[in-house]
C-alpha cells in the first residue's frame, strides 16, 4: 500500500473549523467574514476572484460600499447579543443553493482529497468517523457512486 500525499494546509485564518471551511470553500457565491472591527478575516475562491474582477482587494478601505454595490449582500454575524462581526455574501453562478447541498459538496471534496479513506477524511473535516459515516448514510454516498444502502433490487 502506497503512501498518499496529504493535502496541504490551507493558507486561510484558522478561526474556522475545516468543516465550516469546506462549507464556505463549497458556496457558488463568494463569503467574505469580517471580524467586529471590519478586517476581513476570510474569503472563498469565489469571493476573491470576484475581487479580482472588480479590480478591488481585500484590504481596500471602501470594500463592504464597493461589493455592495456589484450585488453583494451583508449579513451580521451574532451569538446571542455578543457581535461576532459580518459576512459579505457576493452572488455567484452554479452550485449547491441548501446547506445540506454544500455539505455533501464538502465531504465529496474532501473524500475525493483523501482516496475515499474514512479516517483521513474524518480528521481533516473536524468530525468523528461515526459522524461522517451517518453522512454518507444519509446522503447515500457510496464510493463507487451507488449507495451502499440502497434497497437490493429484485432479480429475475
Amino acid at each position: 500500500m502506497t503512501m498518499t500525499e496529504q493535502p496541504p494546509s490551507p493558507s486561510k485564518p484558522s478561526l474556522f473549523s475545516p468543516l465550516a471551511k469546506s462549507l464556505l470553500d463549497g458556496f457558488s457565491e463568494g463569503v467574505l467574514v469580517f471580524s467586529a472591527e471590519g478586517e476581513v478575516i476570510y474569503a472563498n475562491d469565489p469571493a476573491i476572484e470576484a475581487l479580482e474582477g472588480a479590480d478591488l482587494s481585500l484590504d481596500s478601505e471602501d470594500l463592504q460600499p464597493r461589493l455592495a454595490a456589484i450585488g453583494g449582500r451583508l449579513q451580521p454575524l451574532r451569538i446571542g447579543n455578543m457581535d461576532l462581526g459580518e459576512a459579505m455574501f457576493i452572488p455567484g453562478v452554479t452550485g449547491p443553493t441548501t446547506l445540506a447541498g454544500r455539505e455533501k459538496d464538502a465531504i465529496l471534496k474532501s473524500l475525493e482529497m483523501h482516496n475515499w479513506r474514512l479516517a483521513d477524511t474524518a480528521k481533516y473535516l473536524g468530525i468523528s468517523r461515526t459522524t461522517l459515516w451517518r453522512r454518507l448514510r444519509a446522503y447515500g454516498l457510496h464510493r463507487d457512486g451507488r449507495s451502499k444502502w440502497a434497497s437490493p433490487q429484485s432479480r429475475s
